[in-house]
């Protein structure tokens, strides 16, 4: 079997979707021959060792194929239906809506080529998407969700078959790799030995809410003034954040690291991991950090419940005040208890078993009747 895993882009930006991607080919027969083609970026910001590769160096304006793009956007089309074709590819895997806006129209007359869109994150659908997938043979695509909460959303909006395939780790190997807590601390600089970490991992980015974290954790340290908070990640709102800083007097109190790669390594420099995301597709980083014994405070969002249930420790996203009385709270409780609570619930060995299973038949199988 020859697979190709067309990606939107490479760089720390898109670790998570990279992660996935690798995780789900892993499974691919034994003999098959996988190469990965990026439609901007370079493979070297790739996470992972991503094989055989192309790059493509797709200008933005032109995935966007508006004005005068537009007819450059259909002659970009053709040659990757050419390329597709002399490849020898039975099997397409697709990063998200944006890569199928691109290569599903080229695709729709190459009958021996199946299609495989994952989708890894809320996603707003155009009308013109809508139409996109639903006119494509549904004998050659399936449409995948990284969880079962994004798959429901999205099978009722597209009122197409949608499989929940909820991307797993493995156990294992995963915690294998961890530092100690003194080692990780030392990795990630964090140099005062007795205060209480909070880590939150994630793109400087609005959906991520660091945001308003940043104010729920100035008002939190009014009770617990021995916090320190932790953001490891780059993005365009650092800016913003560093402000935010500055304006609490927080600069003795908040580190804001940049991407770290490894970062995996590292969860135990953290007391607890806070995803105060305002919205999300699964959120791995809470996979890793109840897998490396750290407790997590999340947003009360469906896709955080439906992998944590009654053991997870929830705020709402956005509000403050709750998230200020959430992490005072967390830093009084002991942590230990938290997390095994919440590792019980995760499941992990089971989780990648049933990840595993689904990931071969996807793979192997013909997606016309797709999966919940």
């Amino acid at each position: 079997m020859n697979v190709i895993n067309v990606m939107w882009a490479g760089g720390s930006p898109y670790a998570s979707v990279h992660k996935v991607h690798q995780q789900i080919l892993s499974f691919a027969d034994s003999g098959a021959s996988i190469n990965t083609w990026l439609l901007q970026g370079k493979a070297t910001g790739c996470i992972g060792d991503i094989g055989k590769y192309r790059e493509w160096h797709l200008p933005h304006r032109l995935l966007k194929g508006r004005h005068v793009w537009a007819v450059l956007k259909r002659w970009m089309q053709a040659r990757l239906r050419k390329a597709v074709a002399a490849s020898g590819a039975q099997v397409l895997l697709l990063d998200g809506i944006g890569v199928a806006r691109m290569l599903l129209p080229a695709l729709v007359d190459l009958d021996d080529i199946r299609v495989i869109v994952i989708f890894h994150g809320v996603t707003r659908l155009r009308a013109s998407d809508r139409a996109l997938l639903r006119a494509f043979p549904s004998s050659r695509l399936a449409l995948v969700a990284v969880s079962r909460t994004l798959a429901t959303d999205l099978q009722e909006d597209l009122n197409l078959s949608v499989m929940a395939l909820r991307s797993a780790l493995e156990p294992t190997n995963f915690c294998s790799r961890l530092l100690s807590r003194d080692a990780a601390r030392r990795e990630l600089a964090i140099n005062e030995p007795n205060v209480k970490v909070m880590g939150a991992v994630g793109r400087l980015v609005a959906d991520k809410g660091f945001d308003y974290l940043l104010e729920a954790f100035s008002t939190a340290l009014k009770e617990q003034s021995d916090l320190r908070l932790v953001i490891v990640g780059e993005g365009p709102d650092r800016l913003v954040l560093e402000r935010q800083i500055r304006r609490h007097g927080l600069e003795s109190k908040v580190m804001l690291p940049g991407h770290r790669n490894g970062l995996d390594r590292c969860y135990r420099a953290f007391d607890w991991l806070l995803i105060p995301s305002r919205e999300e597709g699964l959120g791995l980083v809470l996979q890793e950090a109840v897998m490396a014994g750290v407790p997590v405070l999340v947003s009360d969002l469906t896709v955080f419940r439906e992998q944590l249930g009654d053991a997870g420790f929830y705020a709402a996203a956005g509000d403050q005040r709750g998230w200020a009385q959430a992490i005072a709270r967390c830093a009084s409780l002991d942590a230990k208890q938290v997390s095994e609570s919440q590792f019980r619930a995760l499941s992990p060995e089971a989780a990648w078993q049933r990840f595993s299973l689904e990931s071969r038949l996807l793979l192997s199988s013909k997606p016309a009747s797709g999966r919940q």
